[in-house]
């Protein structure tokens, strides 16, 4: 499919008027979806996502070590946030090259800069058209991951609860919404890289590494969010929004965090873009050898992103409405944390088990963590978590305990997997009226909040 603009002509004039932004919007995005791999990328989105959760949902073997893998059987509402972790860390990075980091450099590769000129008259609304439509396109494709995991989950295992990051259960409307508002918040980051993408497209000109940019920057922030470091460095980088909002499913929401992600990923999808658009319009299109504006376009395009983390990083570490220090793991909230997803899990099984009901008050969960031994502090990320979980019900005076080994990663998740006593957490199954069934309080997932917010 061939796309051709061409120029109007106002009736008894020779002089070619410049085209509108729409008109040029519609040819460039005719020209993105005319590509094969564009079309190809679209049907794989809104296809293969459905297949991955329906057949993934009829196995045995879940995918555990993935946040919500393990409920993939309980409830379809898992497959999609499954898909969504997968999506943060590697496709989205790479559909943002795909699309919004070749915009720009196809025509240096064809070398049609000229003829686009001729036709359009103005560099402002090529750069303009040449956003809308990538982004467009970008919006499609997301789209398609989100609706397509949804519906292969629903379809394959049915609308029922979801359980929380805290243990409380959603009910399928709750978790409906939050499933959506989850992949409406990774457009933040991914507006993020489509904009480096944008800038590395403008600045590079035909070299690969403008393709390539967008999935490098995203493997050294994911790389950055698995490494120890403070948790004010680690919300200034665009990257932790793909992963704050776990804070959704948990009871009240963790949006502190969330929200700091979004606006961090929405100023770098505009600084990023600013900085694109400049570039652009300094360009010399009359050089037919055109190869990238060089290393130091390269250097100014870099030193604002770096400074702007640097700002974000003063601007959270100053903050006295949210504090972020350290790494933000500290004993008092991992024990706070474990003892309400104990709570909320243990009145699950007791439903299961028909067993006289019980509330989170009557049962007053505590938890006591210790990190590798007592001359240790029990802070920061790690596998070496030790908690003793203890419980009253009533009528009985002596308290229940369990224990937990836990595995903390750097970005506030966690996985509890239990030690004892086995009647309560020692298998992967308890025995009920009606069959055996996944124990939930065998392993479950939760979610340290980060920043430590006032209150009051």
């Amino acid at each position: 499919m061939t796309a051709t603009l061409t120029p109007a002509r106002p009736h008894g004039a020779g002089i070619t008027r410049r085209a509108s932004v729409v008109r040029v919007y519609r040819f460039e995005l005719v020209k993105l979806v005319s590509q094969w791999r564009i079309r190809l990328l679209v049907v794989a989105c809104w296809i293969a996502p459905a297949l991955f959760v329906a057949a993934v949902s009829q196995q045995s073997t879940l995918p555990v070590d993935t946040l919500f893998g393990r409920w993939m059987l309980a409830t379809g509402w898992a497959g999609p946030l499954v898909v969504l972790g997968f999506a943060g860390a590697w496709a989205l990075p790479l559909l943002t090259s795909v699309v919004a980091g070749d915009v720009f450099a196809a025509e240096d590769r064809l070398g049609t800069w000229r003829h686009l000129l001729v036709a359009v008259r103005s560099p402002r609304r090529i750069f303009a058209a040449k956003v809308f439509a990538s982004l467009s396109v970008l919006l499609l494709l997301v789209a398609g991951l989100a609706c397509s995991s949804a519906a292969g989950g629903v379809v394959a295992v049915g609308s029922r609860p979801l359980v929380g990051l805290d243990g409380h259960l959603l009910t399928s409307a709750d978790a409906a919404v939050k499933v959506l508002l989850a992949w409406v918040c990774v457009l933040a980051p991914t507006l993020a890289l489509a904009g480096i993408g944008l800038l590395g497209s403008v600045a590079l000109g035909r070299s690969p590494m403008g393709l390539l940019l967008p999935v490098l920057v995203a493997l050294a922030m994911q790389l950055a969010q698995m490494m120890p470091l403070p948790v004010a460095v680690r919300l200034a980088l665009p990257s932790y929004a793909f992963i704050a909002w776990n804070g959704l499913f948990t009871g009240p929401a963790q949006l502190t965090p969330l929200l700091i992600g979004i606006g961090v990923s929405l100023a770098w999808a505009v600084l990023a873009t600013a900085l694109a658009y400049l570039l652009f319009l300094r360009r010399d299109f009359t050089n037919l050898n055109y190869d990238g504006s060089g290393r130091r376009a390269l250097t100014v395009a870099v030193l604002p992103l770096v400074g702007l983390i640097a700002t974000t990083v003063a601007v959270l570490t100053t903050s006295t409405t949210a504090t972020a220090t350290g790494s933000g793991i500290e004993q008092e909230k991992v024990q706070s944390s474990v003892a309400t997803a104990f709570a909320h899990l243990y009145r699950m099984q007791t439903e299961q088990l028909h067993r006289p009901a019980v509330t989170e008050a009557r049962l007053r969960a505590t938890a006591t963590c210790s990190k590798g031994s007592l001359r240790v502090a029990a802070q920061g990320p790690g596998n070496d978590w030790r908690c003793v979980v203890s419980w009253y019900l009533p009528g009985v005076q002596v308290a229940g305990q369990a224990i937990y080994q836990l595995d903390v990663t750097p970005d506030g998740r966690f996985m509890a997997d239990g030690d004892g006593p086995k009647e309560v957490n020692g298998y992967f199954l308890v025995r009920t009226p009606e069959g055996d069934a996944p124990n939930p309080l065998w392993q479950f997932d939760g979610n340290v909040e980060l920043l430590s917010t006032s209150k009051g």
